[in-house]
């Protein structure tokens, strides 16, 4: 799930970071679709050996979208899955390893995450289709319009969990799907493609960590391996860091806030569902013939390097005169660490430290600050020294009560400046008494948006004077009415007189209510008060929360660095403790309990589910969830308290749901594990990973001589032939063999008749108890080439900010100039209907003259040059001033957003200069090309007459030269 703010904090603060993905798109020729041809070179420089994929960031998205159409059946999400998968792999190109994790069975400790998580979408659910109700009845009953409700299933999200029947026929079409993409796609005949679905335990990231972790420890890995891993969560850059590979690479959708959504009542834009007014859908197109289609913009991806976030903490972290070596590996170790404090998917973070506060960075001070006297690194290789990370929270603990002060502090100031705000916002709207509309009305400086076009200027002139003396006369009614007072409201102030002010229109907003109130003397005692229902001088209680959370320091950092230490621990509070609580933790932990096994598939099912989604589950699991009867019958509450927590929203507060008792839940499924399905009992097991690979493969004769030999014996993978990976082969019961048609299970495919694929079971490399995986470099890794320069250190957000395309730095990028901009907003405008921005409106009248004079405050002579040759004509003539204090002038106009034409002067001739010097002076010349299409169109405008017409209206001469956004020849 990850830590909320982090990403945001971590790009704000380290910006060169991000590096936006450059993709290829696939062409259509005559209806017929080309992919991409992902053999060739990466189209952002770069070339990646394993490509890691942590599949529910895939599924949830493809499954129920937030910003487009679901998919109307369950064979069009597995349709979704593989485009977004084909998606990311013509980005990545992987040419060794594709690693498919689909969450498992997590442990106790995630599974509380989970249950809170799906509790919630199971209440939200049920809220919203009452709110959809009410709402639908008082639209109605005003004369409001709403489409007819659709019957119609809704997808319950809570499908998307280990052993249930869609995860199971998820598995068999990722099968498919390999042995498809393995046989017929040419990028895929040399990458080892692993697939570990949702019957292996482990949550996805997790298990491709052990996966890393497990192959580095192995003599053969290549330490300079190229990792790219696919996912959102945040904490999955903490994970790459762990892994101490130098070539980390992780893959996201790029995040942008406020996309706009349709109504979940009425389905048009524009507004929530609470402010749903009922409105008729306008007609889309001229016979509405685009009702049905929503407009999406395609999800980009973007690159977070963490070579480049090593840099940042290099820099961050070095510590001079220390009574120690300074070791840069295990700093990052502790950096890593000391992220756990302020949340993870596994505790809750401590009350007085706030991403959004600067919480790292005051921890990161603390560090630099304690480490002296700590003597050495708060951890090592996944271990925690206790005694040194008490004296890192009893310094956070000293500073607690101004923390929390400056909290409050903060947060009345934010409240007083949004008040400001809405006040200002709503003198603004309310503006003076009359203003001018269409092409007339006011335009803010800078904007594109175009005003109206005037269609009949008599009749707009005409409503302006009605409009204006409408105004006056009601002004003139509402101050006699008020004794003189001109400063009232216009005339409908008293229309209004006696309507209740609604609450959006009030100055100030409802606040939930806090009992705590952290920034009052007392704290600690109406914390645990409130929190815990104990009362502070409990002592045995505090310690008993504070040792708890020390063990799960010790496990998540344990989880991360060497895998999961126990199955069965977690965190039996809602609530942390405070960093000045830790006192004496030294010999808070010793150790976990050994050979802790996992949940299995419906076990967990029944630990995670609300009753609502107990449909998923055999029927008689599912009395258990709603019986009165039944003993465990608490552990499933129809409704709950959201404790806000000092939040303002519900989904950042916390679900108080009662903890589920392993032991009372294992006892009541003995009494229904006999009334299981041979099918139930198979999705109720333990699975294991499956390898793939084509016929093009090194290693793709041992595997058919195992199934040949039918050999039952485990097999050691020869290193030599699958570029240094070891583990174990099994054969698998229901194996996809070459030659042997692979059934589609999806019925819009079809099978496969000629597959050149095959599969095994696969098991990572076994280790002795006890064994220790070392967070170092490896002996050979070689660092990348520093990319940071001086002046990035200080960036920050301080600076406007320019995103990197592609991994060259000196990728050189497509700009259009002005001329460019005008032709797209005259072809592409959306914002009017029918034609261009000029389409309708009458030119200026100068702009007949032949030559465009713009006033320009220098003294040098105007900018010459007329609207044919700007179209098309030859290059314009520039104009240099005649004295370098103007030209200084200019350049800082240019710099600083100055005059428009002043821009076009520079870029047009930057622009024309840099085609001339790609052309060439050939046969096959940018220039030739450009001088022939000029002559072209003088030819066809001499035929017309002299009507004039857009660019974009001719087809007759060849299309523009493409850009050189990757590689650009003059052929």
């Amino acid at each position: 799930m990850g830590v909320p703010a982090f990403f945001r904090w971590l790009s704000r603060k380290y910006a060169s970071i991000i590096v936006h993905c450059v993709e290829e798109k696939g062409k259509e020729c005559n209806g017929v679709r080309i992919p991409v041809d992902t053999t060739k070179p990466n189209p952002n420089e770069v070339e990646f050996d394993n490509l890691y994929l942590d599949m529910n960031g895939i599924i949830h998205p493809c499954t129920h979208p937030e910003d487009k159409p679901a998919p109307k059946n369950e064979d069009e999400m597995m349709v979704a899955i593989f485009e977004y998968i084909d998606r990311l792999f013509n980005i990545v190109r992987p040419r060794r390893v594709l690693y498919m994790a689909i969450d498992g069975v997590a442990p106790r400790a995630k599974m509380n995450q989970q249950r809170s998580r799906r509790f919630r979408a199971s209440k939200e659910g049920v809220e919203l289709a009452e709110e959809k109700g009410r709402m639908r009845e008082e639209i109605i009953q005003k004369g409001g319009y709403l489409p007819p409700e659709e019957i119609k299933e809704r997808f319950d999200s809570n499908c998307i969990t280990p052993g249930t029947e869609f995860m199971d026929n998820l598995a068999q079409c990722l099968r498919y799907y390999v042995a498809d993409r393995l046989s017929n796609d040419p990028g895929w005949k040399n990458v080892v493609v692993f697939l570990s679905d949702a019957s292996v335990p482990g949550e996805g990231e997790h298990k491709i960590m052990d996966f890393i972790r497990r192959q580095r420890a192995q003599p053969n890995h290549d330490p300079n391996t190229h990792h790219c891993l696919c996912g959102a969560d945040a904490d999955l850059i903490m994970l790459g860091l762990a892994t101490h590979e130098p070539n980390f690479t992780i893959i996201r959708e790029e995040f942008k806030p406020n996309k706009p959504r349709p109504c979940a009542l009425c389905g048009q834009m524009g507004h929530e569902i609470k402010d749903c007014q009922g409105v008729a859908r306008e007609k889309k197109g001229q016979h509405d013939e685009f009702a049905d289609t929503v407009p999406v913009s395609e999800q980009e991806f973007i690159f977070i390097r963490l070579c480049v976030l090593r840099e940042y903490l290099a820099r961050e972290l070095t510590m001079a005169s220390l009574p120690f070596p300074f070791d840069f590996e295990r700093s990052v170790d502790d950096w890593v660490f000391m992220c756990f404090f302020v949340g993870n998917d596994f505790l809750p973070h401590l009350p007085s430290l706030e991403i959004r506060e600067g919480a790292i960075d005051r921890l990161v001070n603390i560090y630099k600050d304690v480490v002296h006297k700590t003597g050495g690194y708060l951890t090592q290789n996944g271990y925690v020294d206790l005694e040194r990370v008490e004296m890192i929270m009893q310094a956070v603990g000293v500073a607690e009560d101004n923390i929390f002060r400056k909290r409050k502090e903060d947060d009345e100031n934010f409240k007083r400046r949004n008040k400001e705000k809405r006040r200002r916002m709503k003198a603004e709207q309310q503006g003076p008494a009359y203003l001018t509309t269409g092409q007339f009305a006011p335009q803010a400086l800078g904007r594109r948006d175009r005003p109206e076009a005037v269609h009949n200027a008599r009749h707009q002139a005409y409503d302006m004077r009605m409009q204006h003396n409408k105004d006056a006369a009601q002004s003139l009614k509402a101050m006699m009415k008020n004794g003189g007072n001109s400063s009232a409201g216009p005339s409908n102030s008293t229309e209004s007189r006696g309507v209740k002010r609604k609450a959006e229109d009030s100055d100030s907003e409802p606040e939930p209510e806090d009992n705590v109130r952290l920034w009052e003397e007392g704290w600690k005692q109406r914390y645990y008060k409130t929190k815990f229902d104990v009362d502070v001088t409990d002592e045995d209680f505090r310690r008993k929360v504070v040792k708890s959370y020390v063990e799960g320091l010790c496990w998540v950092l344990r989880y991360y660095y060497q895998g999961c230490a126990s199955w069965k621990w977690y965190f039996p509070f809602h609530y942390a403790p405070f960093a000045s609580d830790f006192k004496d933790i030294k010999g808070m932990f010793t150790d976990f309990e050994k050979e802790t096994k996992p949940f299995k598939p419906l076990e967990q099912l029944m630990g995670v589910f609300p009753a609502a989604s107990g449909n998923f589950l055999p029927p008689t699991w599912r009395n258990l969830m709603s019986s009165p009867d039944s003993s465990i019958i608490d552990f499933y509450p129809d409704d709950f308290a959201i404790d806000l927590n000092g939040k303002k929203y519900a989904w950042q507060g916390v679900a108080l749901l009662p903890f589920v008792d392993e032991r009372r839940l294992r006892a009541a499924l003995a009494e229904v594990y006999p009334d299981l399905t041979t099918e139930e009992v198979k999705r109720n097991s333990l699975g294991s990973d499956v390898l793939f690979l084509s016929k093009a493969h090194p290693l793709f004769d041992f595997i058919h001589e195992l199934y040949r030999a039918e050999s039952n014996e485990d097999t050691e993978i020869p290193a030599e032939l699958c570029h240094g990976i070891q583990g174990v082969l099994q054969l698998d019961d229901d194996p996809i063999l070459p030659d042997k048609t692979v059934t589609s299970p999806i019925p819009m495919l079809r099978d496969i008749s000629q597959n050149s694929s095959i599969g095994v079971k696969f098991k990572d490399p076994q280790y002795a108890d006890g064994f220790v995986f070392k967070a170092v470099l490896l002996a050979g890794a070689k660092l990348p080439s520093k990319v940071l320069k001086p002046g990035d250190w200080e960036k920050g957000n301080r600076e406007p900010w320019r995103p990197q395309l592609g991994f060259n730095r000196n990728r050189q990028q497509a700009h259009l100039d002005q001329s460019g901009f005008r032709a797209l907003g005259h072809s592409m405008n959306r914002n009017q209907r029918g034609g261009g921005q000029y389409s309708n409106a009458p030119p200026p009248g100068n702009y007949h003259q032949g030559n465009y004079r713009p006033q320009h405050s220098g003294g040098h002579q105007p900018f010459q040059h007329s609207r044919q040759n700007s179209l098309l004509g030859a290059p314009p003539s520039f104009h240099q001033p005649q004295f370098p204090r103007q030209q200084q002038q200019q350049q800082q106009q240019y710099r600083s957003g100055g005059h428009g034409w002043d821009r076009a002067m520079q870029s047009q001739q930057l622009a024309y200069q840099l085609n001339r010097d790609r052309g060439g002076e050939g046969s096959g010349g940018y220039q030739q090309r450009y001088d022939q299409r000029r002559d072209d169109w003088h030819d066809r405008r001499d035929n017309r007459g002299q009507q004039h017409r857009s660019y974009s209206d001719d087809r007759g001469y060849p299309p523009p030269p493409p850009s050189r956004r990757y590689q650009w020849n003059s052929k």
